[in-house]
């Protein structure tokens, strides 16, 4: 699962193998807040720092319009969106990458519990603009 050819492969890695083990536990089937739960014990025990329902205001031209939260935000790089749909739509898609847009996020997971095996894509934010360097 980690491949370095990848930013931030291993950190991905790590919160895969999380998401393995609450679908492996629970299996497909139930709403996406009961995954959220058992995630966030899962991450726990595996020592990550996050943020669940990470909210993130959205600007336009400048001026705020509104909110939205992600449900996860890990070590403060990692967009995580969870799913439990029958089958990934190419909205879901679109609402992810939104996400790595907005909050200037290079990389993001994209997970349906949904499914009878755990489904997972890592998006990769095309228009990311890393932060400009502080001169002292």
């Amino acid at each position: 699962m980690i491949n370095e050819q990848y930013k931030y492969s291993e950190l991905t890695a790590k919160i895969i193998g999380c998401c393995m083990t609450v679908h492996r536990m629970l299996g497909c089937g139930f709403q996406e807040v009961i995954y959220q739960r058992a995630l966030v014990m899962e991450m726990e025990l595996a020592g990550l720092t996050f943020s669940r329902e990470f909210e993130m205001p959205i600007f336009y031209r400048n001026k705020l319009i509104g909110k939205r939260r992600v449900d996860f935000l890990v070590e403060g790089i990692i967009s995580v969106e969870l799913k439990a749909r029958v089958k990934l739509e190419d909205s879901h898609f679109g609402q992810a990458i939104n996400y790595l847009e907005v909050y200037n996020l290079e990389v993001g997971l994209l997970i349906n519990f949904g499914e009878p095996s755990l489904n997972f894509k890592r998006l990769t934010n095309k228009k990311y603009k890393p932060p400009e360097s502080q001169h002292l």
